[in-house]
């Protein structure tokens, strides 16, 4: 039966209890035939599981089944309807066993095939995460039913079949790949093409590396880098554990159009293929990669050898993988400042969503499904639970704290846990009593505000409005006055504590070791102006830039000041990552509302041109600050002589990234055309150039050009996942609005039958970067609140467009408070 008969169901968390009471699941074996054409591939999957006897249902998400077969007899395939097969199952040993018909994917889910622009060649990967597994073979798909996976593989004879198991090639495009150790459905992946494959070993663990033929000399290069850190962190990580990796080998192959920036499988990690570096990057962004790499290594003690036992757990693993690849990325490899990184990368992630309307607590959210759970996979599970979790580790010392990790992985070995069964185990280990840790951090929404009351003399500490704690918070405070700075350690346990600032500037918390909202009184920030040239400490100065965002994004502070503290910070920055996080963010969205965006866009543009003036020529600070230069140009002359190679400072080469960032910023100046960046195109047609292009079409000031953006929103053209983005971006640029004015309604109209041609991490992607964010009028958060409000809007949709209006009534915020 066709795939589109009936809406598919998301697992409740009530039917997943019930079958995990009746089922033990034994065996999968699948086989896939992928050498059958390039829309559809063939699976045949066969379950052996155990049962208490009755009543249960199979997951399948197919275009059509050949035929079901239970015990031996025959199923109507007419019984699959919203992806699932009822089943009534025996006392004991049963065999299930369903062939079916599969489609190929390009939304980054599924069984994901991509074309290569640059040379034409297809790849596939799979993306089993949430409730995608059910797309490639038939299963029992819910985080608690482990089990081995033993696959089988037909593919073309010139591709290369790797999984969760080496495979190896029996026959000329036939590979075996060995049953795996149990694993959840949602680990169970196959990247399969003509992949350019590195191969080495560590410590007695066969290591690999994979990517895109097209890419394999950047692969090349990187190789070193990479090998290394997986090294460093495999040694670090069996010390800490005292437990041996135990899926065999480690491969970590980088495939195309991936969604996320990387997925644990055990045995065969994937990542986005843009880690792989085709151009000259910042120390940031190797950063970025390296705690990446870190994070889904982490992944593979915590939440692969024990899993969550449902999704509401699930931030579980992201917080633990996310302080654990911090950590050990800063302990053990050249990237010891991966903690400054994190302040500058993450920690305003993790804020604004914990202060939006649809924050949560950090456990416990309630995910009555898998549907609802994804939603909650934001910032508050990765930034605030690892911040969270360093704080216990401060609390119980690295003993206690590793001594409760090992007993929680030795009690559920290749099996299923919860928040509660690790916390007992900490509890075991130290001695201490989380219980109040667990009640205020972990299951209380919302940050408590920190900010500085001079005339009482106090440092005052707020509960979240209508969610009241009482957070211990453990922390410094740096005083800055003269050109220099001094740090006193301070415990906040009280709604008020004694703290006399005198006329210095404040920075609370500057090493982050608590989870807060900082808030900066305008002494403070008249004294970082002064201040910033001379500091030097970069968490320090991390911390700083923090909480000036923090307060923009309240409307606490006019973007003028903002303005006034980077032209003094910029100068002086010798870390690409406060180059790299905080231009973006002032061109972006401090310039559009400013009194005179273009004067402000000025502003930035020479403090720009001054950090390269002090930057060594070739440096990565002076690759982000020039980044950032093209971005906040507005003269067109000067871009068109940089795309040509002219006047360029020196130490800067004009690589693909950056013939690209000009080309965008040129489109929307209007000084290109469809035709123009056609030839760029075609002159270097990458996986990059498509989506930058892309980006720089949807960016055209022109009303076909808008027209053009949005038959990808609707999907009258269907383009893949990256380029989808693009092009939402590209659309609402700021001083186009008479150009997208048509579009604020239509994006209101439209979006709630978004689900009927988007879905999963797409539909979410597509409401944010389709979101008339440029819409700055208050009518178009009342519409907003409307579409919200509606009944039967999808969650997905729901949740996206909440925070993105929330963004927007922020914005207009400011606006309205400062006067632009």
């Amino acid at each position: 039966m066709p795939l589109t008969d009936s809406p598919f169901r998301s697992l409740q968390q009530t039917e997943a209890e019930a079958r995990f009471a009746l089922l033990d699941v034994t065996s999968y074996d699948v086989r896939l035939d992928l050498d059958r054409g390039e829309e559809t591939f063939d699976s045949v999957t066969t379950i052996r599981f155990d049962s208490r006897g009755g009543d249960t249902f199979l997951d399948l998400k197919p275009v059509s089944v050949r035929s079901i077969h239970l015990n031996g007899a025959p199923l109507s395939t007419d019984l699959l309807t919203g992806g699932r097969v009822p089943l009534t199952t025996q006392a004991g040993a049963n065999e299930v066993v369903v062939d079916a018909v599969m489609r190929y994917r390009t939304d980054g889910e599924g069984l994901h095939r991509s074309v290569d622009p640059a040379d034409g060649r297809h790849y596939v990967y799979g993306m089993s995460f949430m409730d995608a597994a059910p797309s490639i073979f038939a299963c029992f798909d819910q985080p608690d039913l482990k089990a081995p996976y033993a696959l089988h593989v037909r593919a073309p004879r010139e591709w290369t079949v790797i999984g969760n198991a080496p495979g190896e090639q029996v026959e000329p495009g036939v590979w075996e790949l060995p049953e795996t150790r149990p694993l959840s459905t949602y680990f169970v992946t196959l990247v399969a093409g003509p992949y350019h494959v590195i191969r080495d070993e560590h410590d007695g663990i066969p290591l690999g590396l994979s990517s895109r033929v097209s890419i394999a000399k950047d692969l090349d290069a990187d190789a070193d880098e990479l090998l290394t850190m997986t090294r460093q962190c495999f040694d670090e990580f069996h010390r800490l554990f005292d437990i041996r990796y135990p899926f065999g080998s480690y491969h970590q192959a980088f495939v195309p159009e991936f969604n996320a920036g990387a997925m644990e499988n055990p045995g065969c990690v994937t990542f986005r293929d843009p880690l792989v570096f085709s151009s000259r990057v910042t120390r940031g962004q190797r950063i970025q990669r390296a705690t990446t790499v870190a994070h889904e290594m982490a992944h593979q003690w915590f939440g692969n050898i024990t899993t969550p036992r449902w999704w509401d757990d699930l931030w579980l693993n992201e917080s633990f993988a996310e302080y654990m690849g911090n950590r050990v990325t800063a302990d053990v490899t050249e990237f010891h400042d991966a903690w400054t990184h994190d302040s500058y990368a993450r920690r305003q992630w993790g804020l604004i969503a914990d202060q939006g309307p649809s924050t949560h607590p950090v456990a416990g959210n309630g995910a009555v499904d898998a549907t609802a759970a994804l939603q909650d996979f934001d910032g508050i599970s990765y930034a605030k639970g690892s911040s969270v979790l360093k704080q216990v580790n401060a609390t119980l010392g690295d003993e206690a704290f590793f001594a409760g990790v090992r007993d929680h992985f030795e009690r559920a070995f290749y099996g299923n846990a919860t928040m509660h069964d690790l916390f007992g185990c900490w509890e075991r280990a130290s001695g201490v009593d989380l219980s109040s840790f667990t009640r205020d951090w972990l299951r209380t929404a919302g940050p408590d505000t920190l900010t500085v009351d001079r005339a009482a003399g106090v440092l005052r500490r707020t509960p979240p409005l209508g969610r009241p704690a009482e957070r211990t918070h453990t922390l410094h405070v740096a005083t800055g006055r003269d050109g220099g700075w001094s740090t006193t350690p301070l415990t906040v346990d009280a709604s008020e504590v004694p703290f006399d600032a005198g006329d210095a500037a404040v920075v609370v918390d500057p090493g982050l070791d608590t989870w807060a909202l900082v808030l900066p009184d305008e002494v403070s920030v008249d004294g970082y102006v002064d201040l910033f040239p001379a500091t030097t400490d970069e968490m320090l100065r991390s911390s700083m830039w923090s909480a000036v965002r923090s307060a923009f994004h309240n409307a606490a502070i006019a973007p003028a000041r903002v303005l006034a503290v980077a032209e003094a910070a910029l100068p002086s920055e010798t870390n690409d990552d406060a180059v790299g996080y905080t231009l973006p963010w002032l061109i972006k969205k401090v310039a559009p509302l400013s009194d005179d965006p273009v004067a402000a866009l000025g502003r930035i543009h020479a403090a720009c041109r001054a950090l390269l003036a002090a930057s060594p020529a070739g440096s990565t600070v002076q690759l982000a600050g020039f980044q950032a230069a093209i971005g906040s140009a507005t003269d067109g002359d000067l871009l068109e002589g940089w795309l040509a190679g002219r006047d360029l400072p020196p130490g800067i080469e004009p690589d693909l990234d950056l013939r690209w960032r000009v080309l965008v910023q040129l489109a929307a100046m209007g000084r290109q055309d469809p035709t123009s960046l056609q030839e760029h195109l075609d002159a270097e047609p990458t996986a990059r150039s498509r989506v930058e292009h892309t980006r720089a079409m949807a960016s055209l000031p022109t009303a076909d050009a808008k027209a053009w953006a949005w038959q990808r929103f609707t999907g009258e053209v269907a383009v893949p996942n990256y380029e989808l983005e693009a092009a939402g971006l590209g659309m609402w640029r700021p001083g186009q609005e008479s150009l997208t004015a048509p579009y604020v309604e239509r994006y209101f109209a439209e979006l709630p039958g978004a689900p009927s041609v988007h879905s999963g991490w797409m539909l979410g992607d597509v409401t944010e970067a389709f979101f008339p964010i440029t819409a700055l009028d208050p009518s178009t958060v009342v519409r907003a609140n409307e579409v919200i409000e509606a009944d039967g809007l999808d969650l997905t949709i729901r949740r996206n467009l909440v925070d993105a209006t929330d963004e927007l009534r922020r914005r207009i915020a400011v606006r309205a408070t400062y006067g632009a």
